[in-house]
């Protein structure tokens, strides 16, 4: 009989071990061996906490919990330290060893690894921080990319592009994939506040800092603590301020207003600029030392205009959204307004396509998005030029991806286009495009 439960016992596929009264381990079968690194011959002897090491060892021990409380523990995730001195997730689970009279001899733990679900977890987060970014466009790709790797590093960013182009959603998605997406996330607009007022909203102040200062109030790298602090527009920040703002990207130290006494900040800290800050550097309104403190990792937006075959893709994202959002029965947009969405320069960028997508949303009562429902400044701005689409590329490229879009169907890229299939024929046959 013994054999047969020494059997059992090895061939468990989870990590199983028993303890004495005092966490000496008793057994320690084959699955146990291969999780930990450890032999059953280095381990029975010895004390549990000296074979696992887990950060809980020595404070909320499962084991020790269980022997002194009669609490079994059930799932508890705790990460150990193999032989090879790799950190390991685990899921533990343990119960009381009794004998026949009822006494307590010892504990089991059952423990099995979960880096496989936890990296499977991570990456369906990331997935889905970043659904909301829409691109086939190679050069937001390899920004997207980078996301996963630059959130996980706690250095600091600087987001550049032209307003409306996504700068506060890379800043979210950075924070969404960073170990501090628990913690807070706070965005301040440096251009909205005057250099007074954003310095007490950084810094805060204390009691009796100015005349309205009737009690202490903690500024915005206090709250964001643990978490992000996004600086949006950070080119407008008064120099004065850029030189505290050093001084905590630095050493993570400020001084509220008032204040004697520094206090210390956890707060990771993006910026995001529409600005080209070394032609501020050069006009003597930025400083060239913040610039390369906060420039560890520049991530670069294009404009929407260099980019036209994501505006279908976004138009059809956004057009989602609005769909559930406001449970109209719309479905799609039609070829010509697709077309000149696509002929419109969109000087405020993603942002702009957006707002588009929503006043169609309030003037279509069909189930198809038409010209007329988008609004009037897109119409009479989406107007071509001898073919070229003002600060697009030239008409030969337009007309070759919209043909790849539609694999080569004349009919559908006419109609996106906005050409009669007679036209485009022409002008295929004039670019040779029609071999």
């Amino acid at each position: 009989m013994e054999d047969v439960s020494e059997l059992i016992f090895q061939s468990i596929s989870d990590g199983v071990f028993t303890v004495n009264e005092n966490r000496i381990i008793t057994s320690f079968n084959r699955a146990a061996e291969e999780l930990t690194g450890f032999k059953a011959s280095e381990a029975v002897g010895k004390h549990c906490f000296d074979i696992f090491r887990t950060e809980v060892c020595h404070t909320r021990c499962a084991l020790k919990d269980t022997l002194q409380y009669h609490d079994p523990v059930e799932n508890a995730r705790v990460n150990i330290i193999t032989r090879q001195g790799h950190e390991l997730p685990i899921s533990v689970t343990t119960a009381q060893l009794k004998d026949e009279k009822g006494k307590v001899i010892g504990a089991v733990e059952f423990f099995r690894d979960l880096s496989d679900i936890e990296h499977l977890e991570r990456r369906l987060d990331e997935r889905r921080a970043l659904d909301d970014i829409v691109s086939v466009n190679r050069e937001m790709q390899q920004l997207v990319q980078l996301l996963p790797d630059v959130a996980k590093s706690e250095c600091s960013v600087l987001i550049e592009g032209p307003s409306g182009s996504g700068k506060e959603l890379i800043a979210q998605v950075i924070h969404n994939l960073s170990p501090r997406k628990y913690g807070p996330y706070i965005k301040l607009n440096c251009a909205a506040l005057p250099a007074s007022l954003l310095e007490s909203e950084l810094f805060g102040f204390v009691k009796g800092a100015f005349t309205d200062a009737k009690r202490d109030k903690p500024g915005q790298f206090c709250l964001a603590n643990g978490g992000t602090l996004l600086l949006d527009e950070i080119s407008e920040m008064d120099v004065s301020i850029q030189v505290k703002l050093l001084r905590v990207l630095n050493n993570g130290e400020y001084q509220p207003l008032g204040s004697t006494k520094p206090m210390h900040t956890d707060a990771r800290i993006l910026a995001a600029t529409n600005a080209d800050l070394r032609k501020c550097i050069e006009q003597g309104t930025f400083r060239e030392d913040l610039y390369f403190r906060i420039n560890v990792v520049e991530l670069q937006i294009p404009p929407l205009r260099d980019r036209p075959n994501d505006i279908p893709i976004l138009a059809d994202h956004f057009l989602r959204r609005f769909q559930r959002k406001t449970g109209k029965p719309i479905e799609r947009f039609s070829p010509e307004s697709i077309a000149t969405l696509r002929k419109y320069a969109f000087p405020g960028n993603v942002r702009e396509l957006e707002n588009a997508v929503e006043h169609a949303f309030v003037m279509c009562h069909d189930e198809e998005i038409m010209p007329r429902h988008l609004p009037v400044t897109i119409i009479k701005g989406s107007d071509m030029v001898n073919g070229v689409t003002p600060g697009k590329k030239h008409e030969k490229e337009v007309i070759v991806e919209t043909l790849q879009r539609n694999q080569g169907n004349r009919t559908r890229a006419a109609k996106e286009l906005g050409f009669h299939r007679s036209t485009l024929w022409r002008k295929m046959k004039t670019y040779g495009l029609d071999g």
